[in-house]
This record gives structure tokens, C-alpha cells and sequence, in this order.
């Protein structure tokens, strides 16, 4: 059993921010002017623009029913134009009970005014969490985002986020956590390489010590093919062992398992691909020694 009490002075976002998902996963949506068309949206029936990044699943998510425990009053209050606030009370037997405050401070909906004023949107809760957001429209194609946040007293995020509108495209790039004198930050390389034979692009990402990916991308002018690769590397230093696996278009799955036999000099390989495509198994066991 639940129930839900919404009171508003006047018209806003009712789907936003006013969400029933609890923090930080809330604040992955943005202001409706934010993700509103583009004037550069096209009238001649090509493609538009496709929007922000972080609402290409936006209208599919706005479709499921959200759950609802416990009883929730959210107060809107509409200061001015630019300027909103937002009581929420959640009194639950299952969940924590909480008290959140939400202010923020949005741009003009008319893209034609105050362009280069930042949207500033806080929010803090009874135990003394904040979130906070920045957005900046840096010219008319290019917007910046930064957000920041606390659980009490430690910070769990720090994330600086770029993006690009074309025509009919979205590019962004997102840095989270960078932390200067301890090198850490999103740790990748991205490479391509075209020409007149093909393309071949990679993309690798070290998500932490014992994990790394890579995807590959290969496609050829001569023989007309394209292959796209997915691998991964696990490394289980208390065991002395790694593994790798892959996957690729071409129905090709394939993982290799190195053992460290301490205190010999020497590692064991076991290895195993499939090829379902063209029914083949391929096992393989060596000793490396050095």
C-alpha cells in the first residue's frame, strides 16, 4: 500500500526533477529546455538532431510505471521564471525515511536569451547529501556539465562532461573522478586509421587493475568484410592468473586462462576458441618457461 500527495503553486517540470527513482540515478536526466530540439533541427524530413546523450532512453524509461511505497508530499513552489523550489517528505516502514530540498535555477526556455547563463540545480537531503549540477551553453552547438556529488561528508562524484551537436548527431565526452597528482581519472586510447584499403578503428579502457576491455573494429575495401571484436582481461593476482576472452562478429568465442606455477619459473596456458559459424573447436595447452 502507498500513496503519493503532489502540490504545485504553479506550472513546471512534473517529470522532472520530481522523480520517484531515489539519488544519484535521478540526476542523469537535465532541464526540458536542455534537451529540447535544436533550432538547427532540420524541416526538410532528413533526420534531426537526436538530443542529449542522456535521454536517447529517456521516452522508453517514461513509459514504466515507477513503484511506490510508503507516503510521499512533494511541495513545487515557482519563484520566478528562473527560479524553482521543491519540498519532498518520504515516510516509509521498508525503506529509510528522508526530507529533500531541490532548488534550482534554470536558463530561459527561448534559446534566443541568456544563452551563456548556466543552469544551476542543487539538491540536499536529511542526512546531509548534496547533489549539485552546472550547465552551460558554451555556443550553440557545444554545452558543458559538471556535476558534483556528496555522500554526507565524502564525495562520491566528480564529472566534467562535454557535448557536441551536429545535424543529425550527438557526440560527449565525460571525465569522471580526475584526480591530478594520483592519475586517476577514465584511463583509454582511441585510435583510427582509414584509408583507401579500409578502415580499422580500437577503443581500450582500463576500468580498474584487474580489468581492462578493448572493441575493435576492422573493415576492408578488398574483400568487402567487417568484423567487429569484443575482449577483456581479468588479472586475479592472489592466484597468479589471468585470463582473456573475445568475441567477435564473425560468431568466434575464444578465452585463454595463464598460471603462474610459483615458485617455477613457468606458467601454465590453456586455451579454447569456438567457431559456431563454421562448426570448429580449437583447444590448445603450453608451458611457458622463463
Amino acid at each position: 500500500m502507498g500513496s503519493v500527495l503532489a502540490l504545485s503553486s504553479g506550472p513546471g517540470h512534473h517529470n522532472w526533477p520530481f522523480s520517484t527513482d531515489p539519488p544519484p540515478s535521478r540526476w542523469n536526466a537535465h532541464p526540458a529546455h536542455w534537451d529540447s530540439p535544436p533550432r538547427w533541427e532540420r524541416r526538410d524530413g532528413r533526420l534531426p538532431n537526436p538530443g542529449s546523450f542522456h535521454s536517447l532512453h529517456r521516452s522508453c524509461k517514461d513509459v514504466f510505471p515507477q513503484q511506490i511505497e510508503g507516503v510521499k508530499m512533494i511541495l513545487n513552489k515557482t519563484l520566478s521564471s528562473f527560479f524553482k523550489v521543491s519540498h519532498t517528505l518520504h515516510l516509509s516502514a521498508v525503506s529509510p525515511s528522508y526530507y529533500r530540498f531541490h532548488v534550482e535555477h534554470l536558463q530561459s526556455d527561448d534559446y534566443s536569451k541568456d544563452k551563456d547563463a548556466p543552469a544551476l540545480i542543487g539538491e540536499m537531503d536529511s542526512s546531509g547529501s548534496l547533489n549539485a549540477h552546472a550547465l552551460l551553453h558554451v555556443t550553440e552547438r557545444v554545452r558543458a556539465r559538471t556535476v558534483f556529488q556528496t555522500q554526507q561528508s565524502q564525495f562520491v562524484t566528480w564529472q566534467f562532461e562535454t557535448e557536441y551537436r551536429g545535424n543529425d548527431f550527438t557526440a560527449a565526452v565525460t571525465v569522471a573522478n580526475p584526480d591530478v597528482l594520483r592519475e586517476s581519472g577514465p584511463n583509454w586510447v582511441a585510435t583510427l586509421n582509414a584509408g583507401k584499403g579500409g578502415a580499422h578503428a580500437s577503443y581500450y579502457h582500463r576500468a580498474n587493475k584487474q580489468i581492462q576491455v578493448g572493441v575493435e573494429f576492422e573493415a576492408s575495401t578488398r574483400t568487402q568484410e567487417t568484423t567487429t571484436s569484443f575482449g577483456y582481461q581479468m588479472e586475479l593476482p592472489e592466484a597468479n592468473m589471468v585470463f582473456r576472452g573475445m568475441i567477435n562478429s564473425r560468431c568466434i568465442i575464444g578465452g585463454v586462462l595463464e598460471k603462474r606455477l610459483t615458485p617455477l619459473p613457468a606458467t601454465l596456458i590453456m586455451g579454447a576458441f569456438v567457431n559456431h559459424r563454421g562448426d570448429k573447436l580449437q583447444v590448445g595447452l603450453g608451458i611457458n618457461v622463463g
